[in-house]
């Protein structure tokens, strides 16, 4: 009579579908981190790899007396990928090879090295731009207060040359007074006759 064929459930259909693509796809070993390394000593890292990976290492110096540090990356045989040498920052990208799963390794000997995060420089860069807001806003209120004072000390001047111009009237006039005066006393008002 009339058979029906009934599809199977659209998300198992689904799921038979992506399975094979999901399983291509393997989790990220991103890793980062921060670490204090006093002058003259070593430090080693061992960083396990699975076949045909990339290995990208980004080193960077922050504080010290010379802001370098020798950095030296090796196979887990002992050979040197990487030799560098009285640097303050660096970034390498290693393949893997086909046939052999690597342990890396890396000496670093020197200060301090960070690895800083996009997050980090945000909040930098931040904390510097509301500095400078502030800074601004303080010297621009330093500007008015010296435009001000400026105004006060040119008001004073005009003040001060007025008043000196003033006084050296009085005085100059005060001493005419008193040269009249003085010569009026040694004047004979009597009257000679001749």
């Amino acid at each position: 009579m009339g058979d029906k064929i009934r599809l199977p459930f659209p998300g198992v259909l689904w799921a038979a579908l992506l399975l094979p693509a999901a399983a291509g796809f393997t989790p990220s070993l991103d890793s980062d981190f921060t670490f204090t390394l006093p002058a003259g000593q070593k430090e080693c890292f061992y960083q396990p790899m699975p076949l045909k990976a990339s290995l990208e290492i980004e080193y960077q110096v922050l504080d010290g007396a010379g802001l370098d540090i020798d950095f030296h990356l090796a196979s887990p045989e002992g050979r040197t990928l990487v030799f560098e040498q009285r640097k303050s920052d660096g970034v390498h990208t290693i393949e893997t090879e086909a046939e052999e799963q690597e342990d890396w390794k890396k000496y670093i000997t020197g200060t301090d090295m960070l690895d800083m995060k996009l997050e980090d420089i945000l909040e930098s860069i931040n904390s510097i731009k509301s500095r400078l807001s502030k800074s601004g806003h303080i010297q621009t209120l330093l500007r008015a207060f010296e435009a001000r004072d400026r105004n006060i000390q040119e008001s004073n001047f005009d003040r001060v040359n007025f008043w000196s111009m003033v006084n050296l009237v009085v005085m100059v006039v005060v001493s005419a007074i008193q040269v009249y005066m003085l010569k009026s006393l040694f004047e004979d008002k009597r009257k000679s006759r001749t």
